[in-house]
């Protein structure tokens, strides 16, 4: 495949609207060799490594922990590949180093457990600090494999603030401030405008250039930063604008749910379809996955994800549903423009509206029997 066909530059608006950015066309073979060797190179002599999210909050508990500890070598990684990214902190940092996890939580203990037992044997210390919604098998698994586990409440805090209170270490005010605005676009409470900037950046930058910032500037960007950022939003808000021109809305019960597809951003999109009367939102991607959005009249969107791949927050989750076993079925994605996954997510909805329905009625007929109880007394 020649590379201009999978070139961003080379597609319409429209067409890139449509379809995965070029990454998603790179074989994760291709991918692994590459990580594998950057790792090498990143961990080699690390006394402290940090495992962490590459999004905006998991950077900012990165930052936090390299200015207590003076360093920190960062493997960024996802829910879904943390067990190969915890084998390459045994493998390549030194032993006996202090080992972080960061803004990541496990579906399962399985699926990571042999990784952080070695990593827990190897290691002096391991800590974990997130603020996702932990199941409490699998936190009490890693607390009992040697980990020390601290999960903040994910309506209240970010992994950033788990991290700040967590360690024994005075923080300059610029990156407690830090923590507050990445809070802000974490739990998408929207009060701060630099929030939008934080996530825009770490979206748009690698890793070490995010941390390069922040280190330095915390959340208040250098000149430069803002200038890259407006130039990138002429873009963003061209896609945004049109994931809305797709949207419809669902009545599932008493909830209204507004569902689109495209590559955009999908907290703008969320707010707009809010705006509109969304209780909550469905922002599926061309690369499959999908965002879920939440409001003050639906705070359930980790338990939608959850039937579906994914996990998260009441207000914000995510997931990617096992539907897609070759080419052709991405090839029917991006041509009915996620109509399989829409589906399957609008289902999940459905789901909870069912159990709630149960619920009620079971509800009733044991006040009915309670009542029937008391009458014949």
């Amino acid at each position: 495949m020649k590379d201009w066909v999978i070139d961003d530059d080379n597609l319409s608006l429209e067409r890139k609207s449509l379809l995965p950015g070029e990454g998603f066309f790179i074989p994760d073979s291709f991918e692994e060799r590459k990580e594998e060797q950057e790792a090498q190179e990143t961990l080699t002599g690390a006394e402290v490594a940090v495992v962490a999210d590459p999004d905006a909050d998991g950077l900012a508990a990165t930052a936090l922990i390299r200015e207590a500890y003076g360093e920190g070598a960062l493997i960024d990684a996802g829910p879904h590949d943390l067990g190969d990214a915890l084998e390459r902190v045994v493998a390549y940092s030194e032993p006996g180093a202090t080992v972080f996890v960061c803004d990541l939580c496990p579906d399962t203990y399985e699926e990571i457990a042999a990784e952080l037992e070695i990593l827990v044997e190897e290691a002096d210390e391991v800590f974990w600090y997130d603020h996702h919604q932990w199941d409490d098998a699998v936190a009490d698994a890693v607390r009992a494999a040697g980990v020390e586990l601290v999960v903040g409440e994910s309506e209240e805090e970010c992994t950033a603030d788990v991290v700040a209170r967590s360690l024994d270490y005075e923080f300059p005010d610029y990156l407690v401030e830090l923590a507050v605005v990445t809070r802000d676009h974490d739990l998408w409470l929207r009060e701060d405008p630099r929030s939008d900037d934080l996530a825009d950046y770490s979206y748009w930058s690698e890793p070490e250039e995010y941390m390069d910032v922040i280190q330095e500037h915390g959340a208040d960007f250098p000149e430069e930063v803002l200038e890259f950022l407006a130039e990138q939003r002429v873009e963003k808000e061209a896609l945004v604008e049109r994931a809305v021109e797709r949207a419809n809305m669902k009545e599932i019960g008493d909830w209204t749910v507004g569902v689109t597809y495209g590559r955009c951003s999908q907290n703008e999109v969320a707010e707009a379809m809010r705006e509109q009367g969304a209780d909550a939102s469905v922002v599926v991607k061309p690369a499959g996955s999908a965002s879920i959005r939440g409001t003050d009249e639906f705070q359930r969107c980790h338990e939608v994800a959850r039937q579906v791949n994914g996990g998260g927050h009441p207000k914000a989750a995510g997931c990617k549903p096992s539907i897609y076993d070759d080419m052709l079925d991405y090839a029917h994605h991006w041509t009915t423009q996620g109509a399989v996954t829409k589906q399957v997510i609008l289902e999940a909805f459905w789901s909870l509206k069912h159990e709630d329905d149960e619920g009620a009625k079971e509800e009733e007929t044991e006040e009915e029997a309670e009542a029937e109880g008391e009458s014949d007394e």
